[in-house]
């Protein structure tokens, strides 16, 4: 990860490796930075589907011995959730300094409207491709979350594909746009070859 910004960073969260990449944004945000995860959904898991499905079933049954209702655990379904419950384990969110922590990180599936066109970045620390070995099984979160009970990955799945035509219509537009830009600069450049030359004398 990059040195402190004023800036929140953005991190795109396909092909991550849930816990590597929740070690990362724990010490990122306890030490100040504010982190943005997108596409919470693409999350890896390592091991089987079955196995982590087996794992998260068991864990949905566990329940508190006093008051069941209200005193947890509370078992999270949204990719989202699942995160930031995996971030919130390793910083100590009940004193002041961990809750603030916490507070500086937002995760989302999907990615919203308002942080379409920022720069987004991946952690090489993090990445499955870099740090699971090959041939290896792994697992989706969206997979995962949707059949422990999320039940918006359809809604999800979408509304990326037209957040992905809209962002293929723009790029395709700007590079329309910059070659017509070096057409003209081209076919123009005969024409300002001498004035160039008279300012070259000057030192310009």
């Amino acid at each position: 990860m990059s040195l402190m910004q004023s800036t929140p960073i953005i991190v795109d969260g396909k092909g991550h490796l849930l816990g590597r990449l929740a070690s990362v944004l724990a010490k990122q945000i306890l030490s100040g930075q504010q982190v943005t995860v997108v596409r919470a959904e693409l999350l890896n898991v390592s091991g089987s589907f079955f196995r982590n499905k087996l794992k998260y079933h068991a864990f949905m049954h566990k329940r508190h011995l006093v008051n069941p209702v209200k005193s947890g655990p509370f078992h999270f379904r949204a990719p989202s959730r699942i995160l930031i419950r995996a971030v919130r384990g390793m910083v100590p969110h009940k004193t002041a300094r961990g809750a603030a922590a916490m507070q500086r990180l937002k995760v989302y599936e999907g990615v919203p409207a308002s942080l379409e066109r920022k720069k987004k970045l991946v952690i090489p620390a993090a990445l499955r491709v870099l740090r699971l070995k090959p041939g290896r099984k792994y697992a989706t979160l969206k997979r995962i979350s949707s059949e422990v009970g999320w039940k918006h990955g359809e809604t999800v799945d979408k509304l990326e594909e037209k957040r992905k035509i809209k962002q293929q219509a723009f790029f395709e537009r700007r590079l329309a746009a910059s070659k017509r830009l070096a057409a003209a600069q081209t076919a123009a450049a005969a024409e300002i070859e001498p004035i160039n030359k008279q300012l070259a004398q000057y030192g310009h």
